[in-house]
């Protein structure tokens, strides 16, 4: 999902999403097209021609009225000038995670107070401060947290250019750095489903994880968080048990901000978008280093 500051005018908030650059999402790019520039100039017209999240501005529009509505495209700027007289009115929550207790987070930026954005940048935050003071071996995999706070940690998106964010795939980046953490926010589901590649997206979504796997340290692990009920191909994979994951939590939206850890069988099924906007159940996912 796009991010967006409550500072800006309504107008160049709905072109800068439908119109100018999106983030965090890490695409992958098929490997078997041989000459890069005709890859790229065939996926840009496959694009605006379809509709996807990098394309031109009659492309994206058709993209976020497909994936959210065209209801959202109404409420979105509606929610945007009403963020800075409701955010001070909330009432501090907190919801669990692995035995504890973590606050939800609230921010004008990205309207974080009525998405799913509550509770992934508390799970973000958490998983840099067990990793610390080993921040220096640290990616993130989706420009997200860099948007909520200053972070020192590597950061890798294919499409969002920004300060010190390496814009590479990252089935195909190389590097001799290894991680201690690998972390990404909401950028999984929209591999091989919102970029520029065609067919499924379950094999792009497989191979991105075993890229990030073996850039870990042998006692490092991946942490991923994706919503239910957005990507079929991803949904399908988590119901057979066959993302690969080694431990995986289930947080369910009870409530605009009300969210609880649950069973697999409790979260699977839910739907992306309702009763609640945007997502109503994330998975948080870890993965170790391949033996």
């Amino acid at each position: 999902m796009e991010e967006i500051d409550s500072g800006e005018s309504v107008h160049s908030v709905l072109q800068r999403i439908l119109g100018g650059r999106t983030g965090q999402v890490n695409g992958v790019l098929p490997a078997t097209l041989a000459c890069p520039r005709a890859a790229a100039l065939l996926g840009l017209a496959r694009m605006e021609a379809e509709g996807h999240l990098y394309s031109g501005v009659i492309g994206r529009v058709q993209w976020f009225a497909r994936r959210f509505g065209w209801g959202e495209i109404l409420c979105l700027p509606i929610r945007i000038l009403a963020s800075r007289l409701v955010v001070p009115l909330l009432r501090e929550r907190h919801f669990k995670f692995r035995g504890g207790l973590l606050p939800c987070f609230y921010a004008h930026y990205n309207v974080t107070w009525c998405n799913e954005r509550a509770v992934e940048v508390p799970l973000g935050r958490w998983y840099l401060e067990q990793a610390a003071p080993e921040a220096g071996r640290v990616l993130e995999v989706g420009h997200v947290l860099g948007h909520y706070g200053n972070h020192d940690h590597a950061v890798l998106d294919k499409y969002e250019t920004a300060a010190g964010v390496i814009n590479e795939d990252i089935t195909t980046w190389q590097t001799e750095d290894r991680f201690d953490l690998i972390l990404s926010i909401s950028t999984f589901e929209h591999i091989g489903f919102d970029d520029d590649v065609t067919g499924g997206s379950a094999d792009k979504i497989l191979a991105a994880i075993a890229a990030c796997r073996k850039l870990l340290n042998p006692q490092g692990r991946l942490a991923i968080t994706v919503p239910l009920g957005y990507n079929p191909d991803l949904d399908r994979l988590i119901e057979r048990n066959a993302l690969g994951e080694d431990r995986g939590w289930f947080l369910l939206r009870h409530g605009p901000r009300e969210w609880k850890e649950v069973a697999r069988h409790q979260a699977m099924g839910t739907p992306f978008g309702r009763p609640f906007p945007f997502a109503n159940g994330l998975l948080v996912a870890e993965f170790d280093a391949p033996d």
